[in-house]
């Protein structure tokens, strides 16, 4: 097991009903071929980050027992499980379901966490607000914590993740405190990169910043036809981080895609 590898993962939308479909695929299988592509790896990476969405509804209990099963092979071969919530979540169900504290983030009722490993600090957010519905939204106290956690942890490189992707004025349905987002990391030289799921589109583009933006693909469904659906195997470098697509569909022509990143300098 790699303490420097992660899976990247989002927008599973599990249903209860493991044959349950949207688009023309079944979601719990895409999951199920995800985690056997993942298990049969040679060297298992140390964790498995879920960007949100991981419910296809509104985050029923019974959404997340069903994911729960499908995950379970993850659990019994050592990964550690890291959960973010997207609109399509429940908060209080998904933490009820997997165990999740409040933690860090019980003062200002998000799930949020630094999680540090040997060559990064990772810095899970939470960018799901009921009262916007779709969009996301950090918040006031979200974003001082953020800021101090950043200031108390500069000594490794940071990546953030959260599922919304930042307002662009092309994209329906952002983090509606972007700005304010930006003003915290842009200026503070160890954020290397933000990953974000939502848009079900694998991309990587670069901030004028230097940050490296990080589109991840949906393991369930794509909202294009040709989009590859599938997973991310990030490897940390001392510079940099190096991103492989896994895709559930083997032919895709974008399957074992690699994407090197250089980090901006300090």
């Amino acid at each position: 097991m790699d303490s420097n590898t992660w899976a990247l993962l989002a927008d599973l939308h599990i249903a209860a009903k493991r044959t349950k479909a949207a688009r023309g695929v079944v979601m719990a299988d895409n999951l199920t071929a995800v985690v056997r592509d993942l298990t049969a790896l040679p060297t298992l990476p140390s964790a498995v980050l879920i960007a949100g969405d991981c419910s296809f509804g509104e985050g029923e209990a019974d959404d997340y027992a069903t994911l729960g099963d499908l995950l379970q092979p993850l659990r019994s071969a050592g990964m550690t499980l890291h959960f973010m919530t997207g609109n399509h979540d429940n908060r209080d169900n998904l933490r009820a379901a997997f165990g999740i504290r409040a933690g860090e983030g019980t003062k200002f009722g998000r799930h949020v966490a630094v999680v540090q490993t040997p060559l990064a600090n990772w810095f899970l957010l939470d960018s799901l607000d009921p009262k916007i519905a779709v969009a996301g939204r950090l918040g006031d106290a979200q974003r001082a914590w953020l800021a101090a956690a950043l200031d108390a942890h500069a000594q490794k490189p940071a990546i953030l993740v959260a599922h919304h992707y930042l307002d662009d004025g092309v994209g329906k349905q952002p983090l509606q405190d972007t700005k304010e987002f930006l003003e915290i990391i842009v200026s503070r030289k160890q954020v290397k990169a933000f990953i974000y799921g939502h848009s079900h589109d694998w991309k990587v583009s670069r901030h004028a910043s230097g940050i490296h933006l990080i589109n991840l693909p949906p393991v369930g469904y794509v909202f294009s036809a040709g989009k590859p659906a599938g997973w991310v195997l990030a490897t940390m470098q001392a510079d940099g981080i190096r991103l492989q697509l896994k895709c559930v569909d083997r032919n895709h022509p974008m399957h074992g895609q690699v994407v090197p990143l250089e980090w901006r300098r300090e």
